[in-house]
This record gives C-alpha cells, structure tokens and sequence, in this order.
C-alpha cells in the first residue's frame, strides 16, 4: 500500500563531528570510572541539554528537527537548486492561488520573489539551459523535447554545471528527473558531473511504480541509483516523498565543512496527477478533478521542501546555503495547472508557457524580505553559481547567461537586456507567414520569440493562446466556455507587446510600431547566424526496455562501436596488404620479362 505522507521518516542520526562533546564526555567518564552504561546515559542526557542551549535565535525544532549544530563557515556556499516539473505561474500562495503552499511563501517572503523571471515552454529545454548557461539554438536542442526513444543527449562538448563546480571542490549530488538523453552511458548523469544519482531519465512515468510507457509495446521501468536500475526501491513508494528522503540521507552523510551543489528536480507536479490520499483533505470544495489532484500535488510538494529545508538545518548547511526554487515551465491546464493572468500555457512562448514562479532564499542575501523586477533567465544561474563558488568560466566559452548575484542580493540593475526565447527551424511553420511580412529581414513562417528590454516579439505559431481564468476549472476539465478564446487573424504571423505595460499580452502593437518590430527581427537574424545544426534523431528501435532487462537505460553500445572500428581497420589491412601482395607479385613478372633475351 502506497504511503500517504510526503514526510518521510524522520531525519537520519547526526553526522559524526555533531557527537565530538558526547565524546569527550564519555572520556572523562572512563577516566573517572562510572560504569560504561552510566556514562552513555549521562552522555546522550546532556547531549540534548546541549542542544537545547543553542545560540539564542537558533529555530526551534519542530518534529523530527534538531536545531543547526555549530560549524565552521567556509567561503565557498553550498548550492541548493530545487526545480519542479510543470508548476503554473499562479499555482503558488503568494500569486493568489487557492492552492496552500505555507513552505514557498514563507521562504520567498524572507528571500528574494523573481517577479520577472524566464524559463523555456518545456522541460528538456528549461535543464538543458540551466546546466550548460547556453540557449538551445547553440546545444542543437531547439526543437521539443529529448524523447526517449532517441538517439540524443545534451551534447557532451558542453562543459556542464556540476562538472565546472567539481573543479573547485565541491561534491555534486542530483536528485529527481534528468531528462536530458541517456541512449550511451557518457549521457548519464554521472558522466555529466554528478557524483551521485537518484531518479528518472525519462520526462514522466507512474509517480508509484517508477514505470513508463512510451507507446504500446515500449514500456520499462525508470529510476536509476548512479547508473543502474534501483530495483531495490520498487517499493510502491510515492516519488516526491522517496527523493526527499535521498535528500535527507545525503545531507546526513556529508560533511557542512566542505562545499556541496545539491540539485533536486521533483517530478512534481507533471502528469500523471496523483497523490497520497490525505493532502486531498484541504481541497475537497475543488469540483473539478484535474485541479483538486493537482492541488494535492503540489501540497506535498510545498511540505517536503520544507522537510529539505528541515534538513539542511539539522545537519548544519543552511547558514551558509543558496536555496534557488524554480519552474521548468508554465502550468498546463488540461492537467490541473493555472498560469493565470497570463496567456497561454506550458508548450508556448507566450508569457503563460515562459514566465515562472522564482525566488532566491538565503542567510546569505544582502537585501532580504524583497521583490526583484528585473529580468532573469534560467542560463544565468549557470555563471551566477559558478562566481558564488569561486570557479572558473574558460575565456573561449560563449555563454548566454549573465551573473545576477548582485541584483539578487543586492537589487543592482541586471545585466540582461533581451533574452532569446526560442528559435525553432522545423516546428509546424505558420501557413501565413512570409518573409514579406518579415520585411524581408526573417521568415515570419519559423517559429521564434525574443524579448528585448520592454519589447517582445512572436513570429510563426506561438501556440495555444488562450487565457484560462480560474473559474474555467468548475468542470471535469478546463471549460473551453469560460476562456477567453482568441481567433488569430487572417495572414497573422508576428506579434509585438510591451511586457512591462501589457504583461498579460492584450495589446498586440505590431502594426503600430513596425520599426521597432523590424528591431526586433534584425535581432533574431543575428542569433539565428550563430545557431548549431539541430539534434532531432528518429527513433531507434534498440531503446525498446524490453531488449534491455525491462529497463529504460542505455542502449547504445560503445564496445559494438569499437569492434566494427577495429574489424574495419583489420578489413582494410587485409585489403591493402593484398594490394601489396599483388603488386609485388606483378613488378616480379614485369622484371622477369624485362630480363629475358630477345632472339
């Protein structure tokens, strides 16, 4: 029977240097010549009266907490990067949501609320950006998602956040969905930097079995520890809970005097919508299904980043911890997730599909308790961490994320002035769009979108553009009746907003402004120059689970690869030593005859 409680048990036993005044305790016991059962008595009492005597403002414990023991700070913060799967931009306490998220509001309200902040409209592009600091255009990552069926990973020419961080000490530990390729084993996370692994490889599956089926005939199971399959926590445990509980374990295990990058990818609040059965408690006046599962979702959710932030406390991490939190993408809501007032959905470029819920929580922070409005991007984070923890960014490297610390903590204005939201080259093209109604300058056909400053353009199909209100999930599903429907015009394929006046994107201003348009796509012309070929394979029936153990993993086999290499070079070995065989055989004759006297 599946658990009903995403708190997991509680934390495991104190790192070893938290028991060093028990110790000595014991020690002096000895010498003095109690009993031995007395003195581990003594030792364990006054090891909880020493707790209780923390330094005054220390958090008291909750259940299953202990307050933070005393250690050493180090220059180099440890790294915390919490990324969920799917959360809607309203779907948070603070932006209103009917859902109740007390952990993420109480850590965004004493940190930093990233109220213009960007990720990508689907999952493998928002990873692929945050671990490699580089748009898709120049990963080759462009177009959808990685599927698993493919012959594709994130390129393994692009130096990776955990991999840069190593560098300079710090140990490297993921938790949660990869979904960034793994069809040979240099795609793994722990050939990618990681040096541990606990999760999923693929973009979704069974929240309780760890299964998922790709199409009919092509299922398997999906939760790997390091780089084979964790057969031995097919236990029916939900995923949220189980990857909190690795948290916990990980945390208990290392040492806070050493620098740590911890990266935890729930796979909540993605499909398919379950939940333990008691976090439907609070959301039983939600009529509509999709929504009250989601709702329960994301509730436990909110409690086990409360257990993580329990957790790096009572091991001694959190004064000198980074806690970043983030979307991967926008709401979808056919499946219970609400981007409201934003148009659009997951899956698109309007603001619905890229806009996220963000925010920094840190001891660390300068400015605390603030909003910053300034404009973020997910590939900053990449040379943001890697400048807090003191690393190296090679001068050859071209990255498209800036170091936003200082207007973060510090509330500088950011270095960003545009971001490149996407340009897709073999998306469905828009059956109206032309380079006439480029200006001759871009394709209007292509799918793209930039924002520059104030200014943001669509060309081509930016997809679903409703806005979804949120009386719309009164119903089973999202009630197309209550949505403001939108019916793009004729011979429409570019759009230009003012984000900072029209946020909700209500004002299409394209014909107003055409210079600033013709800007616009001067800009995206000059992108579009230094975009890499993209990587989109056909499916490769080798991937099938069913010729690897029942198991989604690797397929490709490098030491197939190297034994056709080398029977390809014996091959033409043998040709050439043939060919020589031959013509050493035919100059003989050649000098024979030469050789024969003519009579």
């Amino acid at each position: 029977m599946a658990p009903r409680d995403c708190a997991g048990p509680p934390p495991p036993p104190l790192p070893p240097q938290a028991w060093v005044w028990p110790r000595k305790m014991l020690a002096m016991g000895v010498l003095a010549g109690f009993w031995v059962l007395s003195l581990l008595t003594y030792g364990y009492l006054s090891w909880g009266q020493g707790l209780e005597e923390e330094e005054e403002g220390a958090m008291r414990p909750q259940t299953g907490e202990r307050p933070e023991p005393s250690i050493t700070t180090i220059s180099q913060p440890h790294l915390i990067f919490i990324l969920a799967d799917d959360q809607g931009f309203r779907d948070v306490g603070y932006h209103g949501s009917e859902i109740k998220t007390p952990t993420l509001d109480k850590l965004a309200a004493e940190g930093v609320k990233l109220e213009n902040y960007y990720v990508q409209p689907i999952c493998t592009p928002s990873r692929s950006q945050f671990i490699t600091g580089k748009y898709q255009i120049h990963t080759g990552l462009q177009h959808s998602i990685i599927r698993p069926t493919q012959p594709n990973c994130l390129p393994l020419d692009n130096a990776t956040l955990p991999q840069k961080l190593k560098e300079v000490g710090y140990s490297t530990h993921m938790v949660g969905k990869w979904h960034l390729g793994f069809y040979r084993k240099e795609c793994m996370p722990t050939k990618r930097g990681f040096d541990t692994f606990f999760g999923s490889l693929l973009g979704s599956g069974d929240y309780y079995t760890h299964y998922k089926c790709d199409s009919p005939g092509m299922c398997g199971y999906d939760l790997y520890e390091n780089d084979n399959a964790a057969w031995d926590y097919d236990n029916g445990i939900y995923s949220t809970q189980m990857y909190t509980q690795r948290v916990q374990q990980i945390l208990a295990s290392r040492d806070p005097r050493k620098p740590i990058f911890l990266y935890i990818a729930y796979q909540a609040v993605h499909s398919p919508l379950q939940a333990p059965g008691r976090y439907f408690e609070h959301y039983r006046s939600i009529i509509n299904i999709n929504r009250r599962r989601y709702a329960a979702m994301l509730s436990c959710l909110d409690e086990a980043i409360n257990n993580v932030t329990l957790a790096l406390k009572t091991y001694g991490f959190y004064n000198n911890s980074i806690i970043i939190y983030s979307s991967d993408n926008g709401g979808q809501p056919t499946a219970g997730g609400s981007n409201w007032p934003l148009r659009g959905s997951k899956g698109t470029y309007w603001e619905g599909g890229i806009r996220a819920v963000g925010f920094v929580h840190s001891p660390l922070l300068k400015n605390k308790g603030t909003v910053c409005k300034e404009l973020v991007h997910i590939t900053d984070w990449y040379p943001t961490l890697i400048s807090l923890a003191e690393g190296q960014i090679d001068e050859d490297i071209q990255l498209d994320g800036y170091d936003i610390w200082e207007t973060i903590s510090e509330g500088l204005r950011s270095p960003r002035v545009d971001i490149l939201h996407n340009i897709d080259p073999i998306y469905t093209k828009a059956k109206n769009g032309s380079w006439a109604a480029g200006y001759g300058i871009w394709n209007t056909a292509i799918q793209s979108a930039i924002r520059v400053q104030h200014w943001k353009l669509l060309t081509g199909n930016p997809g679903y553009s409703d806005w979804v209100p949120p009386q719309s999930f009164s119903n089973l599903g999202p009630n197309r009746w209550h949505n403001e429907r939108i019916t793009l015009s004729t011979g429409k394929s570019v759009w230009l907003f003012n984000i900072t006046a029209d946020p909700y994107e209500r004002v299409d201003l394209s014909n107003r402004y055409p210079g600033v348009v013709k800007q616009l796509l001067r800009r995206l012309s000059q992108f579009n120059k230094t975009a890499v070929p993209v990587r989109y394979p056909p499916k490769d029936p080798r991937s099938n689970p069913r010729l690897n153990g029942g198991v989604w993993g690797p397929w490709y086999k490098e030491e197939n690869k190297k034994l056709k290499l080398r029977k390809n070079k014996t091959e033409k070995k043998q040709k050439k030593s043939k060919t020589r065989k031959k013509q050493q055989k035919a100059g003989s004759f050649t000098n024979c005859r030469l050789g024969v006297p003519r009579g």
